[in-house]
């Protein structure tokens, strides 16, 4: 449901790398590769990640849509090769090879599998595994960091941080006037992305235990968005709503199971009048009391910090399998196994990140226009209520 940004992804997991373009951003932006490879860096890292990730070192190319530094109003191009195609020339060949491949017959249950190949007529499960892999999410990450880039330079700032692993919960309380920017700083310190010190050593030995036994973890982390004007969004249709189009682009993330926004499920258990937040007026503009909202009402921001929490499941492919059917032989077995995390939460709090980020950029946007940045922000300037 994204208005004005548009983004496609292509490539597989052992391919020869990932391809991504984005269009509809507006010219004078300033972007370079360093800035993209440091969110591709942050979404490498945490406690639990599996041998992959100490083959690649990722980092995109641009390839259009920018020059001498600056996008060009153009559709951006970007190619993230994968160092870890040199293992796999053969078995994952664009041309026609000679020989036999072995086929991967036994599908992982909660993984895209064997829906995959009954949509598709498969009879190889690499053929699904590969594009399903969440090592697609790297270039999501590579494409978001570019609109970060312009969130930042209107003084919107997005951050996350993990707050449970499995049983684990970090209940550290964070200021209403926290930067997201300083969190992140503070989180990516931690190998699992969490401010609690006792917490994080509590996640790290349940990391340790699950991989030990062959299983995987999931876990919940908070994705924060402040500096942000009121009105991204719109109340009058479905599809406009910014709450709608948040979670939309979130749950489009593999193992990405749940969303909720402010005080979110807690407030079945709670009374209205504990509920909404009461509004004031400050002598320049309305203030709220509380952002058990989230920062959005009526599907628009209330230009109080956007807070959403997002539950990831365990990863489905596991050391230690689970029963499966072979699809060739029909005979129960247990499922395939491949290279895995035992934990992926700390990284998916990035991509969550990222996710945020393409949707508020694509809301600025549609909201105040322009073709360049120059006009962007002399609309937000123009419009100084916001």
């Amino acid at each position: 449901m994204l208005a004005r940004i548009n983004y496609l992804t292509a490539g597989e997991s052992h391919g020869k790398g990932l391809l991504g373009i984005i269009d509809g951003l507006p010219a004078g932006l300033e972007i370079n590769e360093e800035y993209i490879a440091h969110d591709l860096f942050r979404r490498q890292q945490g406690h639990g990640r599996g041998g992959r990730m100490k083959i690649e070192n990722d980092y995109a190319e641009i390839y259009t849509g920018v020059r001498h530094g600056k996008s060009l109003g153009s559709p951006i191009g970007l190619i993230l090769p994968n160092k870890d195609w040199t293992n796999w020339t053969k078995k994952m060949s664009c041309d026609p090879i000679k020989g036999k491949i072995k086929k991967v017959t036994l599908p992982r249950p909660g993984h895209a599998d064997l829906t995959g190949i009954q949509k598709y007529d498969f009879d190889d499960i690499r053929n699904v595994l590969e594009r399903s892999s969440a090592r697609e999410t790297a270039m999501r990450v590579a494409l978001a960091a570019i609109c970060r880039k312009l969130l930042k330079d209107i003084g919107i700032e997005v951050g996350s941080r993990v707050i449970q692993i499995h049983k684990v919960k970090d209940e550290t309380r964070l200021s209403e006037q926290i930067s997201p920017e300083k969190m992140n700083a503070k989180a990516d310190k931690s190998p699992v992305r969490c401010l609690d010190k006792m917490a994080e050593k509590k996640m790290i030995d349940a990391i340790d235990k699950a991989k030990k036994e062959g299983d995987s973890l999931g876990g919940i982390f908070e994705v924060i968005a402040s500096g942000l004007p009121y009105g991204l969004g719109s109340h009058t249709q479905w599809n406009k709503k910014l709450h709608a189009r948040i979670a939309e682009s979130m749950m489009s993330v593999n193992a990405f199971k749940g969303i909720e926004f402010g005080m979110g499920f807690l407030q079945a258990e709670k009374l209205g009048s504990h509920v909404h937040d009461e509004i004031g007026w400050d002598g320049n503009k309305y203030i709220r009391y509380s952002n058990n909202a989230g920062g959005i009402e009526g599907g628009m921001s209330n230009a109080t910090p956007i807070i959403i929490r997002a539950v990831m499941k365990p990863i489905p492919t596991l050391i230690k399998p689970l029963r499966s059917v072979d699809i060739k032989t029909k005979k129960n077995q247990l499922a395939h196994k491949e290279r895995t995390d035992s934990c992926s939460v700390p990284s998916a709090s990035i991509v969550a990140e990222s996710m945020l980020c393409f949707v508020l950029a694509d809301a600025l946007l549609e909201k105040f226009g322009g073709d360049s940045m120059d006009q962007l922000k002399a609309h937000i300037q123009a419009s100084g209520k916001y």
